[in-house]
């Protein structure tokens, strides 16, 4: 499911409007812990890329466990 929310598509989302998508996609799964964070494509280190907005300049990166 996650995946599906990193394809192009959704890359010319407002990353605020995209992040409350994936945030109750995750929380409808009954994932309790986890972090949503809204980096800069040259800032990704640690994590999963689940989203991508602002035209292809940002990512939306998951952790569990946060």
């Amino acid at each position: 499911v996650l995946l599906i929310m990193a394809s192009p598509a959704f890359a010319k989302k407002d990353c605020d409007e995209l992040k409350s998508e994936i945030d109750a996609k995750i929380q409808a799964n009954g994932v309790k812990s986890y972090s949503l964070e809204i980096v800069p494509n040259e800032t990704v280190k640690e994590g999963k890329v689940v989203g991508t907005c602002a035209g292809g300049t940002k990512k939306i990166i998951y952790r569990r466990g946060e």
